[in-house]
């Protein structure tokens, strides 16, 4: 990498990420010493065909998985030594997750769903706590539909819901997993723009996989990968 893992300008780094997916003869090398890093206030776009590797390093980056070599950096620090409890604390305060499926529970408000990581923080009082989560519902633009039930929102509004709760704990590290995979044209740019718009004004670096050419070319940095590797 061009810059030092521990550089104060960088909110993740990786350096030699090797994965492993399954056993015996089925076992594939998803991962082959990856090495990446991602800035504060910029938009990364990890693009490549399917298979390639991309949701695997997004997972590994987010301390959802662990690598079988090489080292994950998060604000400077290793990660690969500390245990599950650790890596937990560490993800609800620094990273905020956008998945291409939503993942509200149904049958919360959106209020409630855009609350929850803030409840599991543990920092903000409760109504510090609801007041930050209207705020991000407003700057969604949807402040005047936070107490409807996520089933009573549309796929674009649950996804904006989704948008706001990733940004819940202020993170400096947002990862988004296809998050506009399944919206149409007007929703998806929609989507994209608040989800940049938002944590370049906060300062935060956004790592997003994405198979839509338009959004890659409109982030800072465009990764390709192929075959485990960036290319």
């Amino acid at each position: 990498m061009s810059a030092s893992p521990v550089s104060s300008d960088l909110a993740i780094a990786c350096e030699g990420v090797h994965r492993y997916l399954g056993s015996g003869e089925g076992r594939v090398h998803v991962l082959r010493g990856v090495d990446f890093a991602a800035e504060r206030g910029k938009v990364y776009a990890i693009v490549g065909p399917s298979g390639c590797g991309k949701s695997t390093l997004l997972y590994l980056l987010g301390l959802l998985d662990r690598t079988d070599a090489g080292e994950v950096w998060i604000d400077g620090q290793p990660m690969s030594r500390i245990d599950d409890v650790a890596r937990t604390a560490i993800r609800c305060e620094h990273i905020g997750f956008v998945f291409q499926f939503h993942f509200l529970l149904p049958d919360f408000t959106a209020l409630d769903n855009v609350m929850m990581p803030m409840r599991k923080l543990g920092r903000l009082s409760p109504d510090h706590m609801e007041a930050r989560a209207q705020q991000l519902l407003s700057d969604v633009g949807l402040g005047d539909k936070s107490l409807r039930l996520a089933t009573q929102l549309s796929g674009g509004e649950q996804q904006r819901v989704a948008i706001a709760r990733s940004l819940a704990n202020a993170p400096s590290i947002v990862l988004a997993d296809e998050p506009t995979g399944n919206l149409d044209q007007a929703n998806s740019t929609h989507v994209f723009d608040l989800l940049c718009k938002l944590a370049r004004e906060n300062g935060q670096a956004v790592v997003l996989v994405t198979h839509n050419p338009e959004i890659a070319q409109r982030c800072d940095v465009v990764r390709p990968m192929r075959d485990g590797l960036f290319i």
